[in-house]
């Protein structure tokens, strides 16, 4: 629901009515009126009648306030708007292996973050800025999980990804064939949809599962659709924060991550770069928390669609509702000023 005006236009006229207001008050010649006695001029003046024109002026404004509303046409509308066209379909595959409590994606010293809390932060911006398209999610470790199906519904979406932890699965090793098979799935049975894309991110290599990302790549090509595979963190010795015995990150009061030593980080680039290939889309390496968001950003310039909407807004017209109060007030103005409040000519 939404209320506006269909001339507003007219409603600039309102400010004229203190400027009138101002010109009716102004004073002009005293009034005199001839008695023959001075005792009957006294005894009129114990009657007060002072009031009687500023009463009759202001119901005059108002009476003049709501027709002005009325010519501007006040309306309530109900809307709803219809899609001509899907936009692009979108699976986010996140590694959420043990590998990814790493904290050499983090912004800064102050504030650690594992590589999947800003994986998390980056995909929330990705997502708000496309409004238009259908975003599925699905996290994997040794095995895979549907986070979201793909849906319009993004405010859903949102709440669904900020509950994903490392742990929520057994985070021991990673199945990227596995979680391909899984996203494409979700994609292949959308018979309207433009584009569909993967976006994979992970930082390991394909140690579990039994479909190999090879073939499952060439299962997405075949479907027409592209798989964006971003490598995440440095290679090498890097530090990663305490986990408790069932994998989840144990935090501080202020909900950083703790340090629990160092580990080594390694990553697959030739396989990877080899799915992004089969499938036409590209490969990224992510170093730190900037490089990240740099690439999402030209991910989401790359896959860009016009969606064409209709919006509809059916609307009832509410001008008779203050051209009948000023009807009534006038039809009162007019009474009071022949009856209670009649004046002298």
């Amino acid at each position: 629901m939404n209320f506006d005006f269909s001339n507003p236009e007219f409603l600039w006229l309102l400010a004229a009515l203190p400027l009138l207001a101002i010109l009716k008050g102004r004073t002009g010649k005293s009034g005199s009126i001839l008695f023959s006695s001075i005792a009957i001029a006294n005894n009129v003046a114990k009657f007060k009648r002072s009031k009687a024109g500023a009463i009759l002026m202001f119901l005059r404004l108002l009476a003049l306030a709501l027709l002005i509303v009325a010519l501007a046409r006040p309306r309530l509308g109900k809307g709803y708007t219809e899609r001509e066209e899907s936009g692009i379909d979108i699976v986010l595959a996140v590694d959420v292996s043990g590998s990814m409590a790493a904290l050499d994606l983090s912004e800064n010293r102050a504030e650690l973050q594992t590589r999947l809390d800003a994986v998390k932060n980056v995909i929330e911006q990705f997502i708000k800025k496309r409004p238009s398209d259908r975003i599925g999610m699905t996290i994997f470790a040794s095995n895979t999980f549907v986070v979201s199906p793909l849906t319009l519904n993004h405010d859903w979406l949102l709440q669904n990804i900020s509950r994903v932890e490392i742990g929520m699965i057994d985070g021991s090793s990673t199945a990227i064939g596995s979680a391909i098979a899984t996203s494409v799935n979700r994609l292949r049975d959308l018979k309207d949809a433009k584009s569909r894309v993967i976006i994979l991110l992970t930082d390991g290599d394909n140690n579990a599962g039994k479909i190999s990302p090879i073939a499952a790549a060439e299962a997405a090509a075949s479907f027409d659709t592209k798989i964006y595979i971003i490598a995440a963190g440095k290679s090498g010795r890097i530090p990663y924060a305490a986990a408790d015995e069932n994998g989840r990150i144990i935090r501080n009061k202020f909900g950083n991550p703790q340090i629990a030593g160092h580990g080594i980080s390694q990553i697959d680039e030739a396989s990877l770069k080899k799915i992004a290939e089969i499938t036409g889309g590209k490969f990224y390496r992510a170093t730190d928390y900037k490089n990240l968001q740099s690439i999402y950003n030209q991910i989401d310039s790359l896959e860009k669609t016009k969606v064409k909407i209709h919006n509809f807004t059916e609307y009832n017209e509410l001008f008779a509702y203050p051209l009948i109060f000023a009807l009534a007030l006038l039809m009162l103005e007019r009474l009071l000023a022949n009856t209670r409040f009649r004046t002298l000519p």
